[in-house]
């Protein structure tokens, strides 16, 4: 058979496809309608069950290519049944709430609160995020919530996660206790240099101080030194570089560049981090939820139930709508036996069709759910 003739079937055989979806998705509409009038969820794992132990039974050998075709549709079809019941929600009444129109563009000035003292990388960050802001020093994190909170500052600056050294999980932990929001992100390139005061040598030294994130991205170099020399984590690394520069020469920092002319150090060693493609990504933040034009990143906390299955719903989802992922990360619960909670990051926006629907089905079907924030990477 000439190979137009079988594309001519094959065409045929794809317009009867495409019509008994089409006629599927209107059942859907139905299904969907029932549940919504029996307050039935719109996941029924025993009927999808069900359908895929037929399918398999009856494919023969290509079962397998069956059954991957089934699950799709499936997703295909509780994708759409979102869109339908998608109504008033809490998290939809809070996004529309904060979606502003596109003539409302970010700030270029207004006051930051910062964690740690001139040279760190969070002061580094803030003057990308906003270039024209006066920044406040605050020494904890907290208190970085605390200074946007009480009104002293309109927003904070906070690194969230290191590529080689994972999340900074007391961050997700405050940005989900007191309810911030994230509206804006950047991400830094960051290369550290063991920081001393001139004419030091490397014998000198006793004790090298820098924030625990610095000390696991360094955590080689570290080692290489054996265990003469004392490491010790301090709030800043900034603050490491100025404990320095006030000592006897005894004690190094692990500090940015900038630092040397801000506390008239010199580098004994540069570039001592782990791995040359070392990023730190840092967020703004706000107490009230503000959505720009343009935000294209959505981050979420997520608790999902305790049984099989339930993170590959949620992973389900995301395909079924299209949505890429960006970062998966698990935590642990404290005091809780093999439960976890799950940081992610999502490419999407709220505007994009089909994105608010599914955040309504996460907030419905997820023992916890925290939407931190849609918006721009600048």
């Amino acid at each position: 058979m000439d190979i137009k003739d079988t594309r001519a079937r094959i065409d045929e055989v794809n317009n009867k496809i495409l019509e008994l979806f089409l006629e599927r998705m209107d059942l859907s509409t139905e299904v969907v309608k029932y549940k919504m009038e029996h307050g039935l969820p719109i996941v029924n794992k025993e009927r999808e069950r069900e359908i895929l132990r037929d399918v398999k039974a009856k494919a023969g050998e290509r079962e397998e290519y069956a059954y991957q075709l089934f699950v799709k549709l499936m997703e295909l079809s509780k994708a759409y049944q979102r869109e339908i019941l998608s109504g008033d929600t809490k998290i939809k009444g809070i996004i529309e709430n904060a979606l502003l129109p596109a003539e409302k563009t970010f700030p270029k000035i207004g006051t930051v609160a910062c964690q740690g003292v001139e040279g760190a990388n969070s002061q580094i960050a803030a003057d990308k995020l906003l270039p024209r802001g006066d920044i406040m020093f605050v020494k904890t994190f907290e208190a970085v919530f605390d200074a946007v909170k009480q009104g002293f500052s309109q927003f904070g600056v906070l690194p969230i996660e290191n590529n080689t050294h994972g999340s900074v999980r007391k961050v997700y932990e405050l940005l989900q206790k007191k309810h911030f929001h994230i509206v804006r992100a950047t991400s830094l390139n960051i290369r550290h240099e063991l920081l001393v005061k001139p004419g030091t040598k490397l014998s000198d030294i006793k004790i090298i101080r820098s924030h625990e994130q610095a000390i696991g991205q360094c955590s080689a170099f570290l080692a290489s030194l054996g265990a003469n020399v004392k490491v010790e984590a301090c709030p800043n690394t900034a603050m490491a570089a100025k404990d320095a520069s006030q000592s006897d020469g005894s004690i190094a920092a692990i500090a940015s560049h900038d630092c040397i002319e801000l506390y008239g150090l010199e580098a004994l060693r540069d570039d001592i981090q782990d791995s040359d493609n070392n990023y730190t990504k840092f967020i703004l933040i706000e107490k009230d939820l503000s959505i720009y034009a343009g935000a294209n990143r959505i981050s979420l906390i997520l608790a999902t139930p305790n049984k099989p299955g339930a993170l590959s719903d949620v992973l389900n989802m995301f395909s079924s709508h299209g949505v890429n992922m960006l970062k998966l990360e698990s935590c642990p619960v404290t005091g809780r036996n093999f439960e976890f909670i799950f940081y992610l990051e999502l490419d999407a926006s709220v505007r994009d069709a089909g994105v608010i629907p599914m955040l309504e089905e996460l907030e419905r079907t997820c023992d916890g759910f925290t939407f931190l924030g849609n918006y721009p990477v600048v």
